[in-house]
């Protein structure tokens, strides 16, 4: 899918209806993806995109900082680089509050679309631990399964911290380990102890189930869930 530049209002031709056709063949694109369950990066895309537009609507965004620039000088000296605005502010004022004004309820409609159906996605998968669970859960195993396929999607899983803006936030990053057949004999518990043969930098690892009654897409959607239900798990 084409992504919408973060930038897009300020780029290019600032033009009510230039601006209007590029927002709405975003849209169409997204609501593509939305239509086959598929709600990330797409659904983030669009949650930045009305947060952009927000600040913008209420001036915590300096438009200066929007536009795109021409370099005009370099100074080796004090190793800077100087720029200056190719378009004059106030000539495209009228144009991107138009824009802006019809792009903000079309985004936020977007958004509460996707919501809802991750909140449906959500009501159709459970979320359990395999096995006794160590305290030390920053690290382990994810298997993925669903009620129509005999495959597990293993992944294996890690959190940490990370610093933006003098603040603190917690990410988790996944790595597919394998895609295994289950049965009455390869159960998920052997999944598991035979992943702690393989993995042997993890010996007990935490291990956790997310189930799907329905079928969806693994990468766009319950890798992403999984991620954020990991999340609301794991202790720092």
């Amino acid at each position: 899918m084409k992504s919408l530049p973060k930038n897009w209002i300020t780029e290019g031709l600032i033009d009510f209806e230039y601006k209007k056709y590029q927002l709405l063949a975003y849209l169409q694109e997204s609501n593509k993806q939305f239509r086959q369950v598929k709600l990330y990066p797409v659904l983030g895309e669009l949650i930045e995109h009305n947060r952009n537009l927000e600040e913008l609507k209420s001036g915590k965004t300096r438009l200066s900082e929007l536009f795109p620039k021409s370099l005009t000088a370099v100074d080796l000296k004090n190793v800077r680089l100087h720029y200056e605005p190719k378009e004059e502010e106030g000539e495209v004022m009228k144009e991107i509050n138009l824009i802006t004004d019809f792009a903000l309820p079309k985004l936020k409609g977007q958004i509460q679309e996707g919501k809802a159906i991750y909140d449906f996605v959500e009501e159709q998968v459970i979320f359990e631990p395999v096995g006794i669970q160590p305290i030390y859960n920053r690290e382990g195993f994810v298997f993925m399964t669903m009620d129509r396929s005999h495959e597990v999607h293993a992944f294996r899983y890690k959190s940490g911290l990370f610093q933006l803006a003098g603040e603190k936030f917690r990410s988790i990053s996944f790595w597919l380990l394998g895609i295994f057949q289950r049965s009455l004999v390869k159960t998920l518990e052997s999944l598991k102890l035979h992943l702690i043969r393989e993995v042997k930098e993890l010996p007990n690892p935490a291990t956790w189930r997310l189930h799907s009654t329905q079928t969806f897409p693994i990468e766009e959607t319950l890798v992403p869930l999984s991620k954020r239900l990991l999340l609301q798990t794991v202790t720092e």
